[in-house]
């Protein structure tokens, strides 16, 4: 085929493709116009999942008359002036292609007015192209109206989901930008019924609430705004926002929100560094609920990778990482030990009498209050134990249980990640070699971790072929299955995991811990808990889970009818 020139018309399609994927595309484009237009109440309307329409209507500045047509124009931007400036872009639009792509796929009619101009203008588009423009009353601010996306490319329709799916994308854009701009009113409006609404009090904690529900957001920890080395003047970054204690978490990692200079992104060396700080505290495959927040200066970060503006580059990610890493760290280890929820069954009272509801009751313990815990547990008094398995402890403010195993756990992971860092493990000699017979990939992946495991403690020698003898171990393999330990070593390694030596660390862990079932003395009890104390983070084991629970005495006492 001969070389030629694409029409205006193909280009332009071709651009909104880089920016439009889908309905809610349209909808972050339009609420990010409205945020840097000064917006301080922000709607958003939608009908069939935005097939059919997307309104964003907000009380910002508006579009003066005279420039209304000119911002359909592709690459015209009121928000950069030179190339000087995409090195310290402080907007969240900036590139001139969102609405120029809207309009290229759609039928888009703008209604707006500044509050110097008495009256406003109304400009309607269908495929890119103008239809008819007047005059009209209008309050200050700016009314977009999207209808018929793609209706000019039917290929592209094909594509979208149920409505169902496609709202669900818009819903979950809006609430992301309500946790991003808690002093801006959102509301969204689907077929006539409202689903969002935010106060627009300028509290994030108020926009938690209505996003996860209040149970929720009590379990969510504020991070102390710390600093980091990454700007060459003034301050560097700052870090806030609100994290999940390691007792809430969830099956995906669609909970984990990020926000640079206020704009909401999917950043992979963000996101690492958030999960990376959860090491140990919450189980295998599940991820946290975070909302976290960066802010920097703009000549610290790249936003202009991609149309979508969904990508970021840093400047220095190597500090960044790292002080996103150390403030959800830093809370973290302030979390709350877990509350225990009410017994299922209650008496019923003989006469009706105004009384919470199990689940109300678990909502009243775990206040306010919770979300600033002391770091450490509080001194625990040894009582018994139950089921051979939990000590029952007393503290300043109720009952504690401990998990015996997941509390041991804890302790003896981080001896000896003591021990390693001080290239001191302390190892115990067998009396007699254990014989270990492997198969010839167990064999080779022994071989080639011979030298790491060495420096942990075991002493493995070649006896001919794919036997070996095991002379010493870590001496916290105390008993037990000793065989099952190095086989569990070996399975770890040969998964290649990039964080294989951590993992196996929690396995040699959870084999030196006592078990469950295993009666302990008075003495054992309360050395364990004065060990626990002394942990970093007590109140969760390796593996994730809770180490105690705690059963207040305000809950007691309601539980016995005292209060």
């Amino acid at each position: 085929m001969p070389i030629r020139i694409l029409s205006p018309e193909v280009v332009s399609k071709i651009a909104a493709g880089e920016v439009i994927e889908r309905p809610a595309s349209v909808v972050k484009e339009l609420i990010e116009n409205s945020i840097d237009a000064g917006a301080s109440e922000i709607k958003v309307e939608v009908r069939q999942g935005g097939r059919r329409l997307m309104r964003v209507i907000d009380d910002g500045e508006g579009i003066p008359a005279e420039e209304v047509e000119l911002a359909f124009e592709r690459h015209s931007t009121s928000k950069l002036k030179d190339a000087e400036d995409l090195y310290r872009i402080a907007t969240l639009g900036f590139r001139g292609e969102a609405l120029p792509s809207i309009a290229a796929v759609s039928k888009v009619t703008m209604v707006t007015r500044t509050k110097e101009q008495e009256v406003g203008v109304l400009l309607r588009l269908e495929g890119g192209k103008v239809i008819k423009q007047q005059k009209k009353g209008a309050p200050p601010g700016t009314v977009v109206s999207v209808e018929d996306l793609f209706f000019n490319t039917p290929a592209r329709l094909k594509f979208l989901r149920k409505d169902s799916t496609e709202g669900g994308h818009i819903s979950d854009l809006v609430t992301r930008y309500a946790l991003a701009y808690p002093s801006i009113r959102f509301s969204l409006l689907s077929e006539g019924r409202t689903l969002f609404r935010s106060t627009g009090s300028g509290s994030l904690y108020d926009v938690l609430i209505e996003v996860y529900g209040l149970e929720t957001a009590r379990q969510m920890l504020e991070i102390a705004s710390l600093q980091g080395p990454v700007a060459e003047e003034g301050e560097g970054p700052k870090i806030s926002g609100y994290v999940g204690a390691p007792g809430l978490h969830r099956a995906s990692g669609r909970y984990l929100t990020i926000f640079i200079n206020g704009r909401w992104v999917r950043d992979q060396l963000l996101g690492y560094a958030i999960k990376e700080a959860y090491h140990t505290l919450l189980p295998k495959g599940r991820h946290p609920v975070a909302v976290v927040r960066l802010d920097l200066s703009p000549e610290e970060v790249d936003i202009n990778v991609h149309p979508a503006k969904a990508e970021v580059r840093f400047r220095r990610s190597g500090e960044v990482f790292a002080a996103v890493q150390k403030a959800v760290r830093h809370t973290l280890k302030g979390a709350p030990i877990p509350v225990v929820a009410s017994p299922r069954w209650a008496p019923e009272p003989r006469t009706p009498i105004s009384r919470p509801s199990p689940g109300q009751m678990a909502l009243e313990v775990q206040r306010t209050e919770e979300i600033v815990p002391p770091k450490k547990i509080p001194l625990l008094r040894v009582l018994g134990q139950l089921g051979c398995t939990y000590i029952i402890t007393e503290g300043p403010e109720g009952m504690y249980l401990i998990d015996q195993h997941a509390a041991h756990e804890r302790v003896l992971y981080e001896r000896l990640l003591s021990e390693r860092a001080k290239m001191a493990v302390s190892s115990q000699s067998l009396l007699e070699p254990l014989t270990l017979d492997l198969d010839p990939e167990e064999a080779a992946i022994l071989e080639e971790k011979q030298e790491t495991l060495r420096s942990w403690g075991f002493d493995l020698e070649p006896f001919g072929g794919q036997t070996y003898l095991l002379r010493a171990v870590p001496a916290i393999l105390k008993g037990g299955d000793l065989s099952q330990a190095v086989r569990e070593v070996i399975d770890e390694a040969s998964r290649q995991a990039a964080r294989w030596e951590e993992e196996f660390v929690i396995s040699l862990a959870c084999h030196g811990a006592v078990r469950a079932g295993q009666t302990m003395s008075d003495g054992e009890m309360r050395e364990l808990v004065r060990q626990l104390e002394e942990t970093s983070s007590p109140r969760t084991c390796p593996h994730g889970r809770p180490t105690m629970i705690h059963l207040s005495a305000e809950q007691l006492q309601k539980e016995f009818g005292r209060s």
